[in-house]
């Protein structure tokens, strides 16, 4: 099944009648959720209705094709945007990923796809609660626009073949006003519902093919595999369903992915892996994985072999540290960000280690923990109008199986006094777990096709 755009909405469906179907485990038609999705983002049903809508598929779910249904009618909701009279010489694929902490793998993925030949016109978020945002780890760049006109969008993907930008009022409309209903109702975990959310924003990028990254651990949204699993294999069917060639990879967030947490030390990490300064184990594991996936489901790569010599070659020639310096460039930031990062990156006052008072192999670490330590420090948001303070948050992080004792840091924190720092290491120090034993080796990444 695939869906278009509806040329004449339905205006003969009756609110309560759609919400009763579904209550009662009924399956809605394809024209019935077009009618109620276009309700929602025009403000004709209220809000009690919305929730019951919601409250309904919580509890009684959707087959894909009702999916694909709800999926299309929210991208149609508002703009779609569309590339062809820019006449690329390349297919147009993004990334997105389900959150987690230290995931700053969009800020290199995408100037490394752009350098191979890809059109990525990546629309991103903010964090909220433990997980970062990329578009605040760019805030943290002085200058740097993420709030844009679809103008200046267009021009730096056609110019650089990238750009990564906020969501503009007009993308998904409805999509906003069913998640905000959904965020006070308890039904932000309903399947159907994640999957719609997602899917809706960035089939209304103008996609010809997307990457999944669906994290699974103690600081993803999906905390065990199964529902990771879950989550991968309904997305991949309704992007697919919907016409957008789309594959999922499933990613560890047990630990936090990068060595750093933190907007701008985030910012550092990157430009110190695009330059090769620095390129973290698990981290690069799952930026090549992703960069390989795209290369190659795009059609920009036609073996495994050839992706993972063209994603190489773009990072080791600086193609890809090129096409990121353009991009911040083109949004208003420096001209020389990676020659000079230490000049523009806010830092904090206070740089400290931390210390665990026992030795043993790091064994377990509780990310969403972490992901809070650096909201505590001012680095993420409590509430959605939060200000933030890009200078704070964590390096050098240990990852699991790291002996540690009393002289060798579990982190350094970045505070901007002594009491958050004291917080920041007490909460860090609460996360982890030590073990006189070496621990097993975490996974960091998992095949969907042989998982059951």
């Amino acid at each position: 099944m695939s869906c278009h755009r509806e040329s004449k909405l339905a205006d003969h469906f009756i609110p309560q009648e759609v919400i009763r179907k579904k209550r009662d485990g009924m399956i809605l038609s394809q024209a019935e959720i077009a009618y109620f999705v276009d309700a929602i983002a025009k403000e004709t049903i209220s809000e009690g209705q919305v929730a019951a809508f919601a409250m309904a598929t919580y509890f009684q779910g959707m087959n894909i094709e009702e999916r694909i249904s709800l999926t299309c009618a929210m991208r149609d909701s508002g703009d779609v945007l569309n590339w062809q009279d820019l006449a690329f010489n390349g297919p147009v694929l993004d990334k997105h990923s389900t959150g987690g902490v230290g995931d700053l793998v969009s800020l290199v993925l995408g100037p490394i796809i752009a350098a191979c030949g890809g059109y990525v016109p990546m629309i991103s978020g903010r964090g909220l609660g433990h997980t970062g945002g990329t578009l605040d780890k760019l805030d943290a760049i002085p200058g740097y626009q993420t709030q844009v006109s679809n103008q200046v969008f267009r021009d730096s993907v056609k110019e650089i073949g990238l750009a990564i930008i906020g969501q503009s009022a007009n993308l998904a409309p409805a999509d906003k006003r069913l998640y905000a209903t959904r965020d006070i109702t308890a039904t932000v975990e309903s399947l159907d519902l994640v999957t719609a959310s997602i899917l809706s924003k960035k089939l209304a990028c103008g996609l010809d093919s997307l990457v999944m990254d669906v994290k699974t651990g103690s600081g993803a949204v999906m905390k065990d595999l199964e529902s990771s699993i879950e989550l991968a294999r309904s997305i991949s069917a309704v992007a697919n369903g919907a016409g957008v060639k789309t594959s999922c990879l499933i990613t560890d967030m047990s630990q936090v992915l990068a060595t750093s947490a933190g907007n701008a030390l985030e910012i550092a990490e990157t430009i110190a892996f695009l330059t090769g300064e620095k390129r973290a184990g698990r981290l690069a594991e799952v930026i090549y994985a992703l960069a390989d996936e795209m290369l190659l489901i795009s059609g920009l790569a036609m073996s495994k072999e050839e992706a993972a010599k063209k994603r190489m070659l773009a990072l080791d020639s600086g193609a890809a540290a090129q096409k990121f310096a353009q991009m911040v460039a083109f949004l208003g930031g420096p001209n020389d960000l990676l020659e000079q990062p230490n000049k523009y990156l806010p830092k904090a006052e206070i740089i400290k280690p931390v210390f665990m008072s026992e030795s043993g192999y790091l064994s377990s670490m509780d990310t969403r923990a972490i992901g809070m330590a650096v909201v505590d420090l001012g680095g993420g948001r409590s509430k959605a109008d939060d200000k933030l303070d890009y200078s704070v948050g964590l390096n050098q992080i240990a990852q699991l199986g790291q002996k540690l004792d009393s002289k060798t840091p579990l982190c350094f924190v970045h505070a901007n006094s002594e009491e958050a720092f004291s917080r920041a290491a007490l909460r860090i120090k609460g996360a982890i777990k030590l073990t006189e034993d070496e621990p097993k080796p975490v996974s960091t990444l998992y095949n969907l096709e042989t998982l059951k």
